[in-house]
């Protein structure tokens, strides 16, 4: 009986190859999807006004913590929070993602947030870090119930022919939203102080809430009979199982842990002792984070143009991305000049979108919907443990050897090590698959 159950749940890409995709047809187009399907409209609308407000606290709390302590690993400390936070709650968010409704899941959370941020106006000094500390972990807890969450409504409000391009758009969102967010922050942190950037923060997430509740979702799908029936189904053994939605699921983590987490880091290391633009460096820190989000939109486009919606490009691609991202990390750690570390961070961010937006987009396509949120909240969990452990590892490598350019070189070469193993597994799936 048991293993009856275990194979009802297949891969969705078992069901659907790549000689199958075609009956689907032509992927719509971004501003077509938009038009046509009021429900990621809502979706995305919300996405847009919360991702402002996130790059609005990342500028402000980092600058904050910078301020008030001056040291690289109490800066670490906070991104690792926020990393760590998040997967101390992934088994749970990924079962509610499951069993409750998805679009009652994300209002939730987007309200809880709001109110959670509003006290972060009570940190004044070096003193009351603590509560800075303890915030941000409560903000980012309930952020791993939102995260699996939205990643798992997707399925349920797009088609599969819009999918693709409903993934796509999501992720560039996120970058075009990291440039404007970033700069937006930084320059409101820089001319007018880091708490109005955190009042701003606080009031996306309850315009955010108010887009999501136009939302319809059709039937039940958010908490489906099958998932209410195989509640007990572990994802991390489901994934054990089928180790191509495993490996699949490795690669945010691989990117935390060895391309962006750190990165984040040392960026602001960068932004505060080499090259100091605004208050705390604030500002530098806004571009930076601002070039990233560029590099990251324009990545996954410009690949997409050659990858669609087929199975092998996009695979081949993730291995690409890794790539361009030891480039840009190479090209960033001399720190020659300002134009040298935006450059590089542009390019590191172009490798790390192929694989983000690239990689979901296989896990979608395989996920089914009756484990699809516990699915996500283990890639979740991955990728937020992964990227903890990375920016402490940073943070105290900044501090001990008081030269960023050596901890950058020491990442530069990192992402290779994903590549060879994604490829190595690519060969081996391509005459098993």
């Amino acid at each position: 009986m048991a293993k009856q159950a275990r194979s009802s749940i297949k891969p969705t890409a078992d069901r659907h190859r790549d000689s199958e995709a075609t009956a689907l047809g032509k992927p719509v187009g971004y501003i077509e999807l938009i038009e046509s399907n009021p429900n990621f409209r809502w979706l995305w609308g919300g996405q847009v006004v919360s991702l402002l407000g996130d790059w609005f606290n990342t500028i402000a709390s980092a600058t904050l913590i910078a301020k008030l302590t001056g040291s690289g690993l109490a800066v670490g400390f906070l991104f690792t929070i926020r990393m760590l936070a998040p997967f101390t709650v992934a088994p749970l968010a990924g079962i509610c993602a499951d069993r409750y409704n998805r679009k009652h899941l994300l209002i939730i959370t987007d309200i809880l947030r709001a109110f959670i941020v509003f006290g972060f106006l009570f940190v004044r000094s070096e003193s009351q870090i603590w509560l800075l500390y303890m915030l941000t972990g409560l903000l980012f807890a309930v952020s791993g119930f939102f995260s699996p969450a939205r990643s798992a409504i997707l399925p349920d409000i797009a088609s599969p022919r819009e999918l693709g391009t409903a993934n796509a758009l999501g992720a560039v969102t996120w970058s075009v939203m990291l440039a404007l967010g970033a700069m937006i922050g930084g320059l409101t942190t820089g001319l007018f102080g880091i708490y109005t950037a955190l009042i701003v923060d606080a009031l996306t997430f309850l315009v955010s809430a108010g887009f999501l509740l136009g939302i319809n979702l059709p039937g039940a799908s958010s908490a489906t009979a099958g998932a209410r029936t195989r509640s007990g189904q572990s994802a991390l053994r489901y994934m054990l199982q089928h180790p191509d939605i495993l490996f699949i699921a490795m690669h945010k983590a691989s990117i935390a842990l060895l391309m962006s987490s750190g990165f984040q880091v040392a960026q602001v290391e960068i932004a505060k002792n080499y090259f100091v633009i605004g208050v705390g460096g604030a500002i530098g820190l806004g571009l930076m984070y601002g070039v990233n989000g560029v590099g990251s939109g324009i990545g996954p486009i410009l690949a997409r143009s050659w990858t669609g919606d087929r199975d092998k490009p996009l695979r081949i691609s993730i291995s690409l991305g890794y790539l361009i991202g030891t480039l840009g990390l190479a090209l960033t750690a001399p720190l020659f000049n300002w134009t040298a570390v935006l450059l590089g961070g542009f390019v590191r961010s172009v490798g790390g979108g192929i694989v983000w937006v690239f990689s979901t987009q296989l896990l979608l396509h395989r996920a089914p919907n009756e484990i699809r949120g516990r699915i996500f909240g283990t890639e979740f969990a991955l990728f937020t443990l992964m990227g903890g452990i990375g920016t402490a590892i940073v943070g105290a490598a900044i501090d001990l050897l008081q030269d960023v350019r050596l901890v950058l070189w020491g990442m530069a070469f990192l992402p290779l090590i994903p590549a060879v193993l994604w490829w190595l597994w690519q060969a081996r799936y391509s005459r098993t698959g």
